[in-house]
């Protein structure tokens, strides 16, 4: 039977669905401008003018019955029916311009019981490859049997939006619609939209059947052990997850279902910025044949890739199966999590290094979702700026942080998981005064959480965020582990951590009405 598109309004008789990755290759080296092979094999590709994500373009459809759900507001953007059915009109009115598309059946979820089946529709072979190595491909069988698919991508980036369609603010749209269970994507050809299209879907109906979707690293270890490991970017959430003496479960989008914990995707969307073997030698040795590497800089005659330039974005990206990274566990799912570690980047430097958090208190800090960024590198500028994204990854939370808070404290009491807040930011001062945390100190206290270490040893709370801390920590210096210790200036200390307490208390008012008292109440005094 001859596989086509009519069901979906698409004439074009040139489809190419599932295809391999030598034939992809060959297709966008012949069709697309700006691709070509790096000199260990991967495919180089350039998305256009837009090189990441726009959230801001970003918009749902608000109908019933989902509509209740959603928590609305400038990250869940309400957009009407009848303006998705324009823009869905416009994109596949582009898709039937075109000479060929390629099709992507392939799952969403490594849980058979909890697994979407996803349909790409797009023009580029460059995104079909990429979709092919995030999402779960389907072995022969499966794609006999793949049937209709649970939502569907139309991906028209390479055509614009309507810019005086009602409700567009831009050239650019990504539009989701839950009940007609389709995306529609016009005006960016940044393959990271329907990666996280994908991950919202998800992120919308697991809740609805007690599963927590996370945006979260995790790892497992010999004995099975589970860790999973938030953080915004920055905080060494892939970094840390990429552990020799553990097998890596996923890099970035999770669920924990009452069985465990399971990866939604099939591969690793990997940030290239100054990327190198002796920093980050599975991202590295993972980059050949078959690995989609955007928008980098490389010698036009070697084809060697330069990462440390940034000239064309900060954003450069490698996507590529995860089975390319050598310690993986395959299938991707594994057991109840023991350790829940909430990452966080202080460039105020007070926070401490390690410490153990009550579910009251993880539930407070995973609604934070606190890092801190270094505000630039200007002469006299040393002031941090605070950076807070709800469950650690706000763009993507459907429903109101608290729904995600509420199911991740009743399972981390159900299966009395363990919770920590590790810093892996500044120390000694803040940025310009202190100095990092060393990655082998922290490295070092995730060995410890792992190996039990911190049951055994004396803690002391710190006084204003009410955080046990512990007093030692093999192959850490006792005195890193409290804070206020490294700083010359306690004075300074004092005030400066005072500062990021009101920064919270900021932050956090516009949950308090949504959030148990309990969960308030575990927030900094």
């Amino acid at each position: 039977m001859v596989f086509n598109l009519e069901k979906h309004q698409i004439h074009v008789k040139e489809i190419h669905r599932n295809n391999s990755v030598p034939e992809l290759y060959e297709i966008a080296l012949r069709n697309e401008k700006g691709t070509a092979i790096s000199n260990v094999g991967a495919l180089l590709v350039y998305s256009g003018e837009k090189t990441g994500r726009s959230p801001k373009d970003k918009r749902i459809v608000k109908a019933e019955p989902s509509e209740h759900n959603i928590d609305w507001g400038p990250i869940n953007i309400a957009l009407d029916k009848q303006t998705f059915m324009i823009n869905r009109e416009r994109a596949l009115d582009y898709l039937n311009t075109r000479e060929r598309v390629f099709v992507v059946d392939a799952f969403a979820g490594w849980d058979p019981n909890y697994r979407l089946k996803c349909r790409i529709i797009c023009t580029r072979a460059y995104h079909a490859l990429f979709m092919q190595n995030m999402l779960i491909m389907p072995t022969e069988e499966e794609l006999a049997n793949f049937g209709e698919p649970d939502y569907v991508i139309f991906n028209g980036g390479s055509f614009p939006a309507n810019r005086y369609t009602s409700q567009m603010t831009s050239r650019t749209s990504i539009d989701l619609d839950l009940e007609r269970k389709e995306i529609v994507i016009l005006g960016t050809e940044y393959a990271g939209e329907m990666k996280k299209g994908i991950f919202s879907v998800m992120n919308y109906l697991m809740p609805l059947e007690n599963v927590m979707p996370m945006h979260c690293s995790a790892n497992v270890g010999e004995k099975g052990d589970v860790s999973v490991l938030f953080g915004l970017s920055g905080t060494g959430k892939t970094t840390l997850s990429a552990d020799p003496k553990r097998k890596l479960i996923g890099d970035d989008e999770h669920c924990w279902t009452d069985t465990g914990v399971f990866n939604i995707e099939g591969g690793c969307y990997a940030k290239a910025i100054d990327l190198s073997a002796e920093k980050e030698p599975d991202i590295f040795n993972a980059i050949r044949f078959g690995t989609v590497l955007e928008n980098v800089v490389y010698n036009k005659e070697t084809r060697v890739v330069d990462y440390h330039d940034t000239s064309i974005t900060q954003n450069t990206r490698a996507s590529y199966p995860i089975r390319y990274i050598e310690n993986v566990q395959i299938p991707c799912i594994a057991g109840h999590p023991n350790h829940i570690i909430f990452l966080t980047c202080d460039a105020f430097g007070v926070l401490p290094p390690v410490s153990m958090l009550t579910p009251e208190q993880a539930s407070y800090h995973f609604i934070a979702g606190y890092t801190a960024k270094v505000a630039g590198t200007e002469m006299g500028i040393t002031e941090p700026e605070a950076t807070f994204s709800a469950c650690f990854g706000a763009a993507f939370m459907m429903w109101h942080p608290n729904k995600y808070a509420e199911l991740l404290a009743e399972k981390i009491r159900q299966h009395k998981t363990k919770a920590w807040l590790v810093n892996t930011g500044w120390t000694g001062g803040s940025f310009g005064v202190g100095s990092r945390i060393k990655l082998k100190y922290t490295r070092a206290i995730i060995d410890a959480i792992h190996n039990g270490d911190f049951e055994k040893v004396d803690t002391i709370v710190e006084p204003h965020f009410k955080l046990k801390i512990p007093t030692s920590c093999p192959h850490v210096p006792d005195e890193v582990l409290l804070p206020r210790d490294t700083w010359e200036d306690k004075s300074s200390y004092d005030q400066t951590i005072a500062k990021l307490v009101k920064l919270f208390r900021k932050n956090f008012q516009k949950y308090e009405k949504g959030v148990h008292k309990d969960i308030v109440a575990a927030g900094p005094k």
